[in-house]
Order: structure tokens, then sequence, then C-alpha cells
């Protein structure tokens, strides 16, 4: 049974009762998202509004352009598929299915792109737009208008990226050492 000084209203497990890590860990999260709505009210003001709704434009712009080109290459994929009832080869099927696999690796990169640019547009309505998600300090116009969908600042993304590779190669080892293993047996 769980007492209900470990339970919130919503349901979920209050601080106390967490690991010591992760109660700190949340703490921490907590603290930073309210200084990122701290610092974006503090820093609002009639020229950023601008700014912002400048680069906002822009983000509807691309967006718009982005769904447009992956419908059309969902509908070219489709209708290509439909057409291609001729006999292939070995070579010219090979080919055909990695020419399948690079259009939709595109289609997916572009969705992604697209999910980015919503997450934008919704940090811009709720005011967030330009806080780094991390460390809550401003991200640099330059990086903005380089890059609109940008959720971190330059040092927080190397941070990140840094910290991804490390997780990637060190995934990779364990999943090597596993095939070595299963070799072995």
């Amino acid at each position: 049974m769980v007492s209900s000084s470990t339970v919130r209203n919503d349901g979920g497990p209050t601080l106390a009762s967490l690991p010591r890590g992760c109660a700190a860990q949340r703490q921490r999260r907590l603290e930073r998202r309210s200084s990122i709505m701290a610092t974006a009210t503090n820093i609002e003001g009639p020229t950023k509004r601008i700014r912002w709704n400048e680069l906002k434009r822009i983000l509807e712009d691309r967006h718009r352009a982005l769904t447009h080109e992956v419908h059309g290459r969902i509908r070219d994929a489709r209708t290509d598929s439909t057409r291609g009832c001729h006999v292939l080869d070995e070579g010219e099927s090979s080919e055909v299915d990695i020419q399948d696999d690079i259009e939709f690796a595109l289609i997916q990169m572009k969705a992604e792109t697209l999910n980015r640019i919503d997450t934008a547009l919704r940090r811009i309505n709720e005011g967030t737009y330009g806080c780094c998600f991390e460390c809550g300090g401003e991200i640099a116009e330059v990086r903005l208008r380089a890059l609109p969908f940008a959720m971190r600042c330059k040092d927080c993304e190397e941070a990140h990226e840094t910290s991804e590779y490390r997780r990637r190669i060190m995934a990779q080892r364990h999943g090597s050492s596993a095939i070595a293993f299963d070799l072995s047996s």
C-alpha cells in the first residue's frame, strides 16, 4: 500500500518518495523550467515580439513548404509502387529497394523537422521560445535565425550532442560484447 504522503493529487509520486538521485534530478528540472518561464517574461518587449513574429512567420512558411513536400513525396512513392508491375532482375530490384530506402529516409527526416517546427511554434505561443531548454538562458538570435527550431543554446547543444555520442558508443560496445558472448556459446 502506498501512503498518501508519497502520492501527488495527480497520482504521481512526490519528490520525497522518489529515490534520492531521481528526486534531485526532478527538482533541478522543475527549477530550470521555472527559470525559463521567468527569463521569458523578463526579456519580453516590443522588439523581441517583432523578432519572434518574424521568426514565427518563417517557421510557418517552412512548415507549409515541408508539409507540401512530404505529401508530394508520399504520393509519388505510392504512384511509383503501383506503376512498377514489370519483372525486374536481381540488380534492378536491388537498386529499386535502395532508392525506396533513401526516399523513405528523406520523408522521415522531413517529418522530424516538421515535428521540431511544431514544437517551436508551440513554444512561441507559450512564451518560452528563445530560451534554452537545458540552462534557461537566452538562445542567441543568430542561432535562431540559422536554426529557428533550436531548443538549446550553443553550449548546451554541444554538451547534449557529446553525451548522445558517448551513449551511442557505449550502446555499440555493449551490443558488440553481447554478440561476441553469443558466438562463444
